[in-house]
């Protein structure tokens, strides 16, 4: 009777890779459409796209830099990889081919490294991004706290361009 293969478990309903694919490829998607807002704004079609096109950038922007740096502490990704990460959203349409040549490069997991069962946190930000993994309602109800406080806050400050 031949012997049953080991079970292997299932990836992460919402892993490293497929949560930081989303997000480079939605962020890369809202860089398009307030480009498509511009374009009609400075063709004089219509000026009202850009203020929606910008809002809905600026929140996957703000979600994308928060998810590069969990991402980052759970794949223990040099300085250099992490800062490189974040400036890829500055770039239009940088965002996707980074997450491609991380996951190419086996850098992004199947599975959250400091999941319930997983390794145990050593630094802060482990701890804080295991107890995420852990509390994953709360942590997403905090995200989004975060994400629309940090947006709040720039908006309070401003256009990154003074009109003029």
């Amino acid at each position: 009777m031949p012997t049953p293969a080991p079970a292997q478990s299932a990836p992460a309903a919402l892993s490293p890779k497929r949560l930081y694919g989303f997000l480079a490829l939605a962020e890369m998607v809202t860089w398009a459409l307030l480009i498509l807002g511009m374009v009609l704004k400075y063709s004089g079609v219509s000026q009202a796209f850009v203020p929606v096109f910008g809002m809905i950038h600026g929140i996957v922007f703000v979600a994308y830099c928060v998810v590069t740096v969990f991402v980052w502490i759970d794949g223990r990704w040099s300085l250099g990889r992490g800062l490189l990460g974040l400036a890829s959203a500055i770039i239009p349409f940088c965002t996707y081919p980074f997450e491609r040549s991380m996951d190419r490069r086996g850098l992004l997991g199947a599975q959250w490294r400091l999941r319930a069962g997983g390794e145990a946190p050593s630094s802060l930000p482990e701890k804080l991004q295991a107890w995420a993994l852990r509390n994953p309602w709360l942590a997403v109800v905090l995200g989004v706290v975060l994400v629309a406080a940090v947006v709040t806050v720039l908006l309070i400050l401003g256009p990154p361009v003074p009109k003029g």
